[in-house]
């Protein structure tokens, strides 16, 4: 067990925990003190997960099969930051809107789609759902490999997904917020 990260489950503990601004979080070193990379998650501050063979090869046949589709005037991201009111998640994949020159001095703030691949953070990833709602992510796909489904969330409102769905079996996905934009999961899990 985690001590650490089992202390956060105490209400006392959380309670006493010092969120920080996205503003500060800036401050920081791109690795942290033990030397890992991390992302800032509802003001607290959390190291990156190491990455397994299954998730890297997921991550990679996803942005493979994603860059087939990606229209002019959107750009698609590999593990890069954006940046929230009170986070700065680093998703396995997201496709925004603009180009690369209009971020190179600042982050992007919303994306018409996130990935992220779920092998052992589903619960987190599933309460990044409402975050990402919040920050106008009009489309987020959890990616579950070893189930060989995509949870896929969808029409944000008020900091919530209205539409919520589980595509599974030798079909596809068809993403709503980037027409054209379609994936089939037989390709993507074998």
């Amino acid at each position: 067990m985690n001590h650490a990260t089992s202390i956060l489950d105490i209400p006392e503990a959380r309670a006493r925990v010092s969120p920080i601004t996205v503003a500060q979080y800036h401050e920081f070193p791109e690795f942290n003190e033990n030397g890992n990379r991390t992302e800032l998650i509802r003001g607290i501050v959390f190291e990156k997960m190491s990455k397994s063979p299954l998730h890297s090869a997921v991550a990679s046949a996803l942005f493979d099969l994603l860059r087939a589709f990606v229209p002019p005037g959107f750009w698609l991201r590999k593990e890069e930051p954006l940046t929230l009111v009170d986070s700065e998640p680093e998703p396995d994949l997201s496709l925004v809107r603009g180009n690369r020159s209009e971020f190179r001095i600042r982050h992007p703030s919303t994306a018409a789609l996130v990935v992220e691949i779920a092998i052992s953070s589903l619960s987190l990833d599933r309460e990044k759902a409402t975050m990402y709602a919040q920050a106008g992510v009009e489309e987020y796909w959890i990616v579950r490999p070893v189930e060989g489904h995509i949870e896929v969330y969808r029409r944000p409102e008020s900091g919530t997904y209205l539409d919520r769905s589980i595509v599974s079996g030798d079909t596809s996905i068809q993403s709503l917020s980037m027409p054209g934009v379609e994936v089939r999961l037989g390709e993507l899990f074998n």
